[in-house]
């Protein structure tokens, strides 16, 4: 039983028949040509990406990232290093930079050249902040595009995964760096770029030497690579890759820590912490609260510095800042000005419901008083009244009757009947002293 699930997951992730090594070689080393309609094809793609990065166009980005031929070069570099075939390593080398460089200066240009500058370009912000998912991209985008390669039945899943690692967008990030002379921009998107590379050319060299690919004859010396060479040609890919992973990691790792801080303490003492600000170096990462309220006594600072420690802060990593008027005015005048002006209307809308709900209970009190006054006029007028209740009433004709008349009821209670005329009288009376139309004399007798 145990060796025929054995056999049974062994030919489900079989490769052998499906491979096409000759195909995938002649694929890989007719991409990363430059010259002809690859030259145009990029020229197309790298304004597109600009373009696309300057309206902060999703649809136009993505676009852009299936034209793109950048990614050749990466792949036939990983390729020659797994088959050891120098004379590929060195053309997908220098064709790469051949295409980095175009388009870096194309996009350069557009950028300097374009009239349209946005206050906030998210998309090209998003090309100047790597992550440990961006890592995880490029490496299993690497994966699947040399699968796809390899197979016999080619597929749509190279443009997956020149979607997903998007290599195009990084570059035109760094020439619209360089338009603004902005080294965010520039060494943040550059970071990008040379992890997505990176990663999807180790990616390619480990899945050419799990599936065994022949490498290239021993006797050809112009096209073989020592095993010294090959070793020190990969330590210079993954030394750097393995540290920005390991950096990426730390990074990531410490932003979600203080994100959890936070959180769970948004105060330290009496002062609310209203905004955070984290700051990365190769040894040390540090953060910045910003309090709003007095400085926390050391007693407070203490006890959130033991809170820190256990979610995994170091104290020497937190710098608190009480009353920065300087960062708040720094984070933007308009929200603020937002938070003021819906604090405003709230308080507005505050005012008016309670002016009404005065002005309804004053109307109350006077009715009240006003009843109670009349009650004690009817009963001095008539002696043999013994209790008077008066209130409004709403009245409704029919069950059918889609409106309800409002009047008034007078209750009046006396040991002997009054006599029609000295009802008549008293409600004449009631309606000039109550000023209503409609005003009702009830009486009853008490029961003997």
């Amino acid at each position: 039983m145990k060796k025929n699930i054995r056999f049974r997951l062994l030919r489900l992730v079989n490769m052998s028949d499906d491979l096409d090594y000759e195909g995938a070689s002649n694929s890989i080393r007719n991409g990363i040509q430059f010259q002809g309609a690859n030259v145009f094809i990029l020229a197309c793609a790298i304004i597109i990406a600009s373009v696309g990065l300057n309206v902060n166009s999703i649809p136009v980005i993505i676009g852009a990232m299936l034209i793109s031929p950048v990614m050749a070069p990466i792949l036939g570099f990983g390729f020659g290093l797994g088959i050891r075939d120098n004379q590929l390593v060195k053309s997908s080398l220098k064709n790469f930079l051949i295409m980095v460089s175009i388009s870096i200066g194309a996009s350069f240009l557009y950028f300097l050249l374009s009239p349209l500058r946005l206050e906030n370009p998210t998309e090209l912000l998003a090309r100047t902040n790597p992550t440990l998912y961006d890592v995880l991209i490029a490496l299993f985008g690497g994966f699947a595009g040399i699968l796809e390669l390899s197979r016999k039945k080619k597929g749509t899943v190279i443009s997956g995964v020149a979607i997903a690692t998007a290599l195009m967008p990084p570059l035109c990030t760094v020439g619209y760096g360089l338009s603004l002379l902005n080294a965010r921009y520039i060494f943040g998107a550059l970071y990008l770029f040379l992890i997505n590379s990176i990663f999807i050319a180790l990616a390619t060299f480990l899945i050419v030497k799990y599936l065994k690919y022949p490498v290239v004859s021993k006797t050809d010396t112009q096209r073989h690579l020592s095993r010294r060479s090959v070793s020190l040609l990969l330590l210079i890919v993954i030394v750097p890759s393995i540290f920005s992973a390991v950096q990426i990691v730390r990074e990531s790792n410490f932003s979600r820590h203080v994100q959890q801080l936070v959180a769970s303490h948004p105060a330290i003492g009496s002062s609310y912490i209203y905004d955070n600000k984290t700051h990365y170096s190769s040894r040390h990462a540090t953060v910045e609260l910003f309090l709003a309220g007095p400085m926390p006594s050391e007693q407070e600072l203490e006890s959130f510095y033991v809170a820190a420690e256990e979610i995994g802060i170091l104290r020497n990593q937190i710098i608190v800042k009480s009353n920065a008027s300087d960062h708040l005015a720094g984070i933007g005048s308009e929200l603020v000005k937002g938070l003021y002006d819906a604090s405003e209307q709230r308080i507005t809308a505050l005012t008016d419901s309670i002016a009404r709900m005065s002005d309804s209970l004053k109307a109350y009190q006077s009715m009240d008083d006003l009843n109670n006054a009349v009650a004690h006029e009817v009963m001095v007028q008539y002696p043999n009244i013994t209790r008077v209740v008066l209130g409004n009433a709403h009245t409704l004709s029919s069950p059918g009757d889609s409106k309800t008349r409002t009047g008034y009821v007078v209750l009046i209670e006396t040991p002997v009947a009054l006599s029609q005329t000295e009802i008549d009288k008293l409600q004449a009376w009631l309606r000039v002293r109550l000023n209503r139309q409609q005003v009702s004399v009830i009486q009853t007798t008490p029961d003997k």
